[in-house]
C-alpha cells in the first residue's frame, strides 16, 4: 500500500476491501466532515440527558445489572474511567495487530454515524491511534459476543485515556502513556456515556469476519488449484467438470469451482495421454469427482457470510442508541447471533475442504490407488518414506479442524447476575475460524506440494498450462523428486506461497482470472 492512501470514513458503510486496507495492510483514515457534524449534533443531546433530572442508562446510571442505581453529576466522569478500567479484563495470549486495527476501525464507524453521542474529539483520537500504528493489546479472552465485545474493546477505550499498553509502529510493547507522547496523541477524560459508547459493539467479531473472507477468497481458488493439480496426477478425468453436467445443480459456487477445474485442466499432456482407450475406469473417487460440489458449496457459504457483513457493516451498534430525531433508545443490537452463526458456519466449510484434499493426498500416496506413482512418491521405497509424514501432518490438521467446527454460537453463559442471561459466544467463533484458516493453509499447502511431486513423476508427460505454471512457482523454493530431505522446511515455503496468495497468481498468470 501506498503511503499517501487515506480511507474516508464516515456514516457511510465501509467497503470490505477498505477494512482489509486499513486492519491488514496499514491504511490511513480521516473522518469526514460529515461524520463530525453527526458526532456533535449527538453530543448535544446526549449533554441534554446528563443535565436533566430524569436518568438515562449509560448517561446518569451504572451498568448492566447496577442499571438502576443513579449516579450523581459530580462521579460521571469517574463513572466512564471505572468503566473502560474494570472492563478491561482480557486474558491469556494477544490476539493478531490486524484484528485489533479492525476493531478499533468498525468502532471509529459507529462513532462516525452519530448514534452514539460521543464527542468529535474522542473519536480523532481513535483515527490518530490507527494513523499512527499503534495499536492496543488485546487478549484472547474476555467477550461473551454480547453487550459488544467488551473486554477487547475496554482495553482500546483504556488506550484513549492514555493508559494501559500498546504496540508501537515498531512493533514494541510499551505503556501507552509514553507512545501516545511520543506520537503527539493527547488522551481524553471521558465524557458522559462515552465509555459506554467506545466498548459496546460488535467489531471484534465483525473484523474477523471481514478478514477470513478475505482469506477465504483467496483459499478456495487454491482448493481448486490443489484439486486440478490432484485430478491430473491420479490420471483422472476432466469430464465430470463439464459445463452442461454442473448446470444440472445449478448453484453458483458449484459453477465457479468447476469452471476454475476446467480452465486450469485445459491442455493437459498428462491427461491426453490416457484418452487412447487404454484406461479401464469408469468413475474417479469421490474426492475427485465431487470436488466442485465440496468448494462450490463452500463458496456459497461465504457468499452468505458476506451478506451478513455487509449488513453489519452498514450498521451502529451501540446501546443506547442516539436516533436522528433526538431520542436515545435502549435496544439488543449488540448481540452477535448474527455474525457467530455464520462465523461458525465457515469453519465448517473449512474443515470439510480441508478434508477433502486429505484425502486427495492420500490417494496419490497408496500404490493400490495411485495408478503407477510409486509407493508414498518415495524415490528409494523401503529407504525412502517419501511425503508418508507429511500426510499425517494433514491428517492431524484436519482431525483438529474438526474440532474446531463445532459451533461456538449455541453456547451462552450468564453474565451480570443474570441481566445478561443470554450471549453469542461470536468472539469465540472468530478466534477459532482464525486458527482453522490457519489450518486450511496448511493441508492445501500439503497437497499441493504432494501434487507437484506425483506431477513430475509422470513425465515426459507434461501437466496443463495452468497447474504446469504452479509447479514451475514451487520448484523456485522446493526441489523436485529426488531421496529423502528435510521435509518440513519445504512444506513451511509452500505455506507461504499459499498465504501470500503467488499459488493463485501462478496459475491466473496462464488461466486468466479465476472465480
Amino acid at each position: 500500500m501506498r503511503d499517501n492512501e487515506v480511507v474516508a470514513v464516515g456514516p457511510e458503510p465501509l467497503s470490505f476491501t477498505d477494512v482489509v486496507r486499513i486492519a491488514r495492510y496499514g491504511t490511513a483514515v480521516r473522518l469526514t466532515d460529515d461524520a463530525i457534524a453527526k458526532m456533535a449534533a449527538s453530543r448535544s443531546r446526549v449533554e441534554e440527558l446528563a443535565r436533566a433530572e430524569t436518568p438515562a442508562y449509560g448517561v446518569s446510571t451504572g451498568f448492566g445489572a447496577l442499571a438502576t442505581l443513579h449516579i450523581e453529576p459530580s462521579m460521571r466522569a469517574r463513572l466512564q474511567r471505572s468503566l473502560v478500567r474494570s472492563h478491561a479484563a482480557g486474558s491469556g495470549p494477544e490476539v493478531e495487530v490486524e484484528v485489533t486495527r479492525a476493531l478499533m476501525l468498525l468502532r471509529l464507524h459507529t462513532l462516525a454515524t452519530g448514534h452514539t453521542g460521543v464527542r468529535p474529539e474522542t473519536a480523532r483520537v481513535l483515527e490518530a491511534l490507527l494513523n499512527a500504528r499503534v495499536t492496543p493489546v488485546v487478549h484472547e479472552y474476555g467477550s461473551l459476543g454480547c453487550s459488544g465485545d467488551l473486554a477487547p474493546l475496554a482495553h482500546v477505550a483504556l488506550t484513549i485515556m492514555g493508559e494501559g499498553v500498546v504496540r508501537d509502529a515498531g512493533g514494541q510493547v510499551r505503556p501507552a502513556a509514553d507512545v501516545l507522547k511520543e506520537c503527539r496523541i493527547e488522551p481524553v477524560e471521558l465524557a458522559a456515556k462515552e465509555g459506554l459508547a467506545l466498548i459496546n459493539g460488535t467489531d471484534g467479531m465483525l473484523g474477523m469476519l471481514v478478514l477470513a473472507i478475505d482469506d477465504l477468497t483467496r483459499l478456495l481458488k487454491t482448493a481448486d488449484i490443489g484439486a486440478a493439480m490432484s485430478v491430473e496426477a491420479l490420471l483422472g478425468t476432466d469430464h465430470v467438470f463439464a459445463a452442461d453436467l454442473q448446470a444440472l445443480r445449478p448453484h453458483p459456487g458449484q459453477a465457479a469451482a468447476a469452471a476454475n477445474m476446467r480452465a486450469l485442466l485445459r491442455d493437459s499432456g498428462i491427461m491426453a495421454s490416457h484418452r487412447d482407450g487404454s484406461c479401464t475406469r469408469v468413475q474417479d473417487a469421490y474426492s475427485l469427482r465431487c470436488a466442485p460440489q465440496v468448494a462450490g458449496a463452500a463458496r456459497d457459504t461465504v457468499a452468505h457470510a458476506a451478506l451478513v457483513a455487509s449488513r453489519e457493516l452498514a450498521s451502529a451498534i451501540d446501546n443506547p442508541v442516539v436516533l436522528a430525531d433526538g431520542r436515545v433508545e435502549s435496544n439488543g443490537n449488540f448481540h452477535g447471533a448474527p455474525v457467530g452463526y455464520v462465523l461458525d458456519f465457515l469453519a465448517i466449510a473449512v474443515a470439510d475442504v480441508a478434508s477433502m484434499a486429505e484425502r486427495r493426498t492420500d490417494r496419490m500416496l497408496d500404490v493400490a490407488r495411485s495408478h503407477g506413482l510409486p509407493p508414498f512418491l518415495a524415490d528409494d521405497p523401503g529407504v525412502d518414506s517419501g511425503h508418508m509424514i507429511a500426510q499425517y501432518t494433514q491428517a492431524a490438521i484436519v482431525s483438529e479442524l474438526k474440532r474446531l467446527a463445532a459451533p461456538a454460537s449455541v453456547d451462552s453463559i450468564p453474565s451480570s447476575a443474570m441481566q445478561e442471561d443470554h450471549v453469542s459466544m461470536g468472539w469465540s467463533a472468530g478466534r477459532k475460524l482464525r486458527r482453522a484458516l490457519d489450518g486450511l493453509t496448511r493441508v492445501l499447502a500439503i497437497e499441493i506440494l504432494t501434487a507437484a511431486r506425483a506431477i513430475d513423476l509422470r513425465r515426459p508427460h507434461e501437466p496443463a498450462p495452468g497447474t504446469g505454471s504452479v509447479v514451475a512457482l514451487l520448484r523456485e523454493v522446493v526441489a523436485g523428486p529426488g531421496a529423502d530431505r528435510f521435509l518440513a522446511p519445504e512444506i513451511e515455503a509452500v505455506v507461504r506461497l499459499v498465504a501470500d496468495g503467488s499459488v493463485p497468481a501462478a496459475a491466473e498468470s496462464v488461466t486468466g482470472p479465476l472465480a
